[in-house]
């Protein structure tokens, strides 16, 4: 059970790139449940719409790439003339796919910062004189790959700590206008479309899952309430601020291992 009152978000307006599916659509349907006016943006016109009509309350869907400026901000300014200003804006487009640095080619790993850590700054900054400033949050969705290496993602690695840099600078910099800049970097999230490329068997799920403190994959709605808090007035001092919600999977390797006791 959440522990927001259900009018937490009454008389705010969100917008969220890249909630047409996954853990983004999950965060854009929690803000409208807790009252928010809600903007969804996908490149697919269809899904934006068809998420939209998901999400209800008036959700609006557009169409756009991030790695287009100028279509980027073509989708913020139609949200905010049909919404009003902004007071949050989520950017979470991503791509992904599991490659050696060598089985990759330059534009498989141009395109994945170009969507990550490129779409990123477009939206923020495409975003900027569009938001109800002081009292407007902004937060980037980035990866545990941004700190910790991992074999076969160097295209993610290299976007993901791009955007936790992006995040802490952008904090500096709008801080004194009242903007506020954080990052989640969500963990092994079952049902979305990343962690079926990464795990795709039942023994691969297994074995991450093995490796988690938690011992468990998250849930989109795990994320969605820490993307609400960040957004609330208890983060209210909270800004260029990496939120793991991972089940301690950043960590380290969790195994059962005979250490004396304690694990079972």
């Amino acid at each position: 059970m959440s522990a927001f009152k259900d009018n937490l978000l009454a008389g705010k307006t969100a917008f969220v790139a890249g909630g047409t599916s996954g853990i983004n659509l999950g965060i854009a349907k929690r803000y409208a449940e807790l009252g928010a006016k809600v903007a969804v943006a996908g490149r697919n016109a269809e899904k934006a719409a068809n998420a939209a009509a998901e999400i209800g309350r008036g959700a609006i869907g557009l169409s756009c790439d991030v790695r287009d400026y100028g279509q980027i901000r073509g989708a913020l300014e139609e949200a905010a003339g049909q919404l009003g200003p902004l007071d949050i804006v989520v950017s979470g487009a991503a791509g992904n796919f599991v490659a050696p640095a060598l089985g990759m080619s330059a534009n498989g790993f141009k395109t994945v910062v170009d969507i990550d850590l490129n779409g990123t700054f477009n939206v923020f900054r495409a975003c900027y004189d569009l938001l109800n400033r002081p009292g407007a949050s902004l937060i980037a969705i980035t990866a545990g790959q941004a700190v910790n290496p991992a074999m076969m993602q160097a295209h993610v690695c290299a976007a993901k700590a791009g955007i936790n840099q992006l995040i802490r600078v952008l904090a500096m910099e709008w801080g004194p206008a009242g903007v506020r800049v954080n990052g989640i970097s969500p963990g092994p999230i079952a049902g979305t479309e990343g962690m079926a490329r990464l795990s795709p068997t039942p023994e691969s799920d297994r074995a991450i899952t093995a490796r988690i403190p938690l011992r468990r994959f998250g849930e989109v709605g795990e994320v969605a309430e820490s993307a609400v808090f960040l957004v609330s007035s208890s983060a209210a001092y909270v800004s260029g601020t990496i939120l793991d919600c991972d089940g301690g999977s950043q960590l380290g390797d969790a195994r059962d291992r005979d250490i004396g006791g304690g694990m079972s």
